[in-house]
């Protein structure tokens, strides 16, 4: 590979494009080996995105079976941060759209037992997984936004296999899971009460929480049909941010705080469930779960009903590290 094409991130914004040449893919070289036959090989797309690079972190630093594949697929003008620091030392390079059908190729020639995890933007969403399904490539959806419903339908029609879903940390997917059995055992148990709800993420996620959303279909199942989604309450103004407790020093490094407050109609019982999450390294670490439970299950032969999961099937199969 070309000096002149690697890229090694860091926390300096550049344009994503700043470093691309028109070297021929033909030059180019291979940084770091394919590993053994058992090795999965985890492609992050994008790791020049903050929540990307935080999972190509955690690809390198899982195990020895576990490699991340030096490229990257990403847009030309998404604005995010690379620099000459390296995943863990791991060189990564750029790949523009233009490009990612060839670089592909390439890839599942040289690297085995392939894993694409998708952290890019929500108007990609859609036409990268269908990308994805065209080649068979086995894959992670943390990206949120996007028409979810074509892209789980559209997904499963392919046959591929793929993990979508709207929140990747571990016990915050716990919490989601009990809000849906609360849902699917007590039906109707709220009726007469009203909801609030408040998300706080960085200042540029443009689209609700997926999390949010999907708590709030569980509630709309226990007798609050009436409050729709977007009737959730984004918070990302500064002072609006550090009132609703978010501490100072993480509020463009990456947070998530969710409050769903409960009122009775009489005014005389409330109710509050709370989770906050300071930092991205539990979705990191999910997500490289979730890849790894993919590689194993096709390894394994695979899965006699729908290939597409969601993160509580990834905590049943009791696939956490």
């Amino acid at each position: 590979m070309s000096a002149a094409r690697v890229v090694r991130l860091r926390s300096a914004a550049v344009p994503v494009d700043a470093r691309r040449t028109t070297q021929p893919r033909a030059s180019r070289r291979v940084v770091c080996s394919a590993g053994s036959d058992d090795t999965i090989h985890i492609l992050v797309n994008s790791c020049t995105g903050k929540m990307g690079h935080a999972t190509a972190e955690s690809v390198v630093e899982r195990n020895k079976n576990v490699k991340l594949v030096p490229y990257t697929f990403c847009g030309k003008s998404t604005g995010v941060a690379v620099g000459d620091i390296g995943v863990c030392g791991v060189p990564v390079e750029r790949v523009s759209p233009e490009e990612r059908q060839d670089a592909l190729d390439t890839i599942k020639g040289q690297y085995p037992n392939l894993v694409i995890i998708d952290y890019t933007l929500p108007m990609a969403v859609n036409d990268n997984a269908e990308f994805y399904c065209r080649n068979g490539v086995p894959f992670v959806m943390g990206t949120t936004g996007g028409d979810r419903e074509a892209l789980i339908r559209d997904t499963k029609a392919s046959g591929n296999y793929a993990v979508i879903a709207p929140n990747m940390g571990k016990q915050i997917v716990a919490f989601q899971s009990m809000m849906e059995m609360m849902a699917e055992q007590f039906p109707g148990c709220f009726d007469g009460y009203t909801l609030e709800v408040r998300e706080s993420h960085q200042r540029t996620k443009v689209d609700t929480s997926g999390t949010a959303k999907a708590v709030v279909k569980s509630f709309q199942r226990m007798g609050l049909s009436d409050f729709k989604e977007e009737d959730i309450i984004k918070v990302r103004a500064l002072d609006d941010q550090l009132a609703f407790g978010v501490p100072a020093e993480v509020i463009d490094s990456g947070h998530a705080y969710h409050t769903y407050h409960l009122t009775s109609g009489d005014g005389t019982v409330q109710l509050e469930f709370q989770h906050n999450v300071n930092g991205r390294r539990v979705y990191a670490e999910g997500t490289v779960d979730a890849a790894v439970f993919l590689a194993d299950l096709v390894k394994k032969g695979g899965s006699s009903g729908s290939r597409v999961f969601d993160m509580v099937d990834v905590l049943r199969a009791g696939a956490m590290q």
